[in-house]
C-alpha cells in the first residue's frame, strides 16, 4: 500500500468514527425528524478541479430525474430535496462532504461519487450510517465492496476491461499493445490490471507498460519507450484530461496506431483537448447517444430542452442513478436506509438509459459495454461488446 492510499483509508476512517460518535450523541437526528414534506437526497461530486466536468454531469443528471419527479407528484407524497456538496476533486474531501450530507442535511440515500479513489474514500462513512450509496461511474470492483450500502450504475473496471481486451483482440485483430497508465489513480491501475488479464488470456502481449501521475503534462520520455516497443495500439486507461495531451504528444512524435481508453474518457473535453490526434480512437462507454431505445431518445430530447447540449454518459449514469433510487423507494414505501438498500439491490431490468439494468451479485448492475470511436471530430457507435 502506497502512502497516499494510506492517508485516503485513514481520512475516511477517522470521518466514520467521527459520523458514529455524532449519532451516539445524538447529533444525527432520525427520519422522522426530517422536514415532513421532503425527501433529502445526497449529491457530492467534483464541482471544481481536473474532473469537474463529471462532477457538473452528475449534479445535471440528477437534477433533471428529481425535476421529473417532483413534476409527477414526488415520492410518497413528498418532494425530491437535493443536497449538492463539492469535494473539489479531492479524495480527502469525500469523507467529510458525506459527513456533511448526513448528519447536518440528514439525507436518506446518496447519489456519489465519479472518480473509484473519492468513493473508495467515501464508502465506509455511508455504510456505518447505513446510508445507501449509489456511484454513477467508479468503476473498480473495491468499491462496492466496503458494504452492502454501497452500489452503482455502471459496469465494473474488470468488467469493461475484459471487454475492451475482447474488442481488440478479435474486433481489432490485434496482438501487440503497451499501456500508459496513472500510478495515482486506482481508476486506471485497476482498469490497467484487468485489461492486461484479459487480453494476454487471449493471446495478446504487452510490449511496454509506461506510467505518469495525475497532473502531468509532459508524456514525451515514456511514450518514446513506447514507440520503440513497436505496439499495434497503445492503451491509456486514464482521464479524457491526461488521455487528449498523451494523444496530440504521441502523434507528435510519430506514434500513428489506435490509441484505446476507458469510459474515463468519457467528456466532450477530450475532442477539445486532443482534438485531431484523438481520430481513430476507441474507447469504452456506459450509453451512446444516437441510439434508437426510446428511453434514451426521450431522456435526450429533455436534457437538450433543460440544458441546451447532449448529455454524456456521466449525465445518463447518474440520472439512472436518481431514478433507481426513486424506484427503490416507492417499491419499499420507506425512507429507512435498509429499506431502500433493500429494494436497490433487488431491481431486475430497469430501463435505465445507460442500459437495461440488473443489479446483480455484490451490487454491480448487469448490462453490456458500449464502444465508440472518434472518427471526422465526431463520436460515432462502433460495438457493444459482452465480456
Amino acid at each position: 500500500m502506497n502512502v497516499e492510499s494510506l492517508r485516503f483509508r485513514i481520512a475516511g476512517f477517522v470521518a466514520a468514527i467521527a459520523l458514529l460518535l455524532g449519532a451516539c450523541s445524538g447529533e444525527r437526528v432520525s427520519p422522522t425528524e426530517r422536514p415532513a414534506n421532503q425527501i433529502p437526497i445526497g449529491v457530492f461530486a467534483a464541482l471544481t478541479g481536473p474532473t469537474a466536468t463529471f462532477g457538473r454531469a452528475t449534479r445535471d443528471g440528477a437534477t433533471l430525474a428529481a425535476d421529473e419527479i417532483n413534476a409527477t407528484g414526488g415520492l410518497l407524497g413528498r418532494q425530491v430535496e437535493l443536497y449538492i456538496e463539492d469535494n473539489q476533486g479531492k479524495t480527502e474531501e469525500a469523507p467529510s462532504v458525506v459527513s456533511r450530507l448526513i448528519t447536518r442535511n440528514r439525507v436518506v440515500a446518496l447519489i456519489g461519487e465519479n472518480a473509484s479513489s473519492r468513493s473508495l474514500a467515501a464508502a465506509p462513512v455511508a455504510q456505518a450510517a447505513k446510508v445507501p450509496m449509489i456511484s454513477p461511474s467508479s468503476t473498480n470492483p473495491a468499491v462496492t465492496e466496503k458494504g452492502d450500502y454501497i452500489f452503482r450504475v455502471c459496469f465494473l473496471d474488470s468488467y469493461q476491461g475484459e471487454a475492451l481486451a475482447k474488442f481488440v483482440r478479435e474486433k481489432l485483430g490485434l496482438t501487440r499493445i503497451a499501456i500508459l497508465s496513472d500510478v495515482k489513480n486506482d481508476y486506471s491501475v485497476g482498469l490497467a490490471d484487468f485489461f492486461t488479464r484479459a487480453f494476454t488470456r487471449e493471446g495478446g502481449t504487452v510490449v511496454a507498460n509506461q506510467s505518469y501521475s495525475e497532473g502531468d503534462s509532459d508524456f514525451k520520455s515514456q511514450l518514446t519507450a513506447i514507440r520503440a516497443a513497436g505496439p499495434e495500439a497503445v492503451f491509456i486507461p486514464g482521464y479524457y484530461t491526461e488521455a487528449g495531451s498523451i494523444a496530440v504528444q504521441a502523434r507528435d512524435l510519430g506514434i500513428s496506431v489506435p490509441l484505446i481508453g476507458g469510459d474515463g474518457w468519457g467528456s466532450p473535453l477530450l475532442l477539445e483537448i486532443g482534438g485531431k490526434s484523438v481520430e481513430g480512437a476507441y474507447y469504452g462507454e456506459h450509453y451512446f447517444v444516437r441510439e434508437e431505445r426510446p428511453a434514451v431518445q426521450q431522456f435526450v430530447k429533455k436534457f437538450r430542452e433543460r440544458f441546451d447540449t447532449d448529455p454524456d454518459a456521466v449525465n445518463a449514469l447518474s440520472y439512472d442513478a436518481m431514478m433507481m433510487l426513486a424506484e427503490a423507494i416507492r417499491r419499499g414505501g420507506s425512507v429507512e436506509g435498509p429499506v431502500i438498500r433493500d429494494h436497490l439491490a433487488s431491481i431486475k431490468d430497469f430501463e435505465g438509459v445507460s442500459g437495461v439494468i440488473t443489479m446483480g451479485a455484490d451490487r454491480n448492475p448487469i448490462k453490456p459495454v458500449v464502444i465508440v470511436k472518434v472518427e471526422n471530430g465526431r463520436i460515432i457507435f462502433a460495438d457493444r461488446i459482452s465480456p
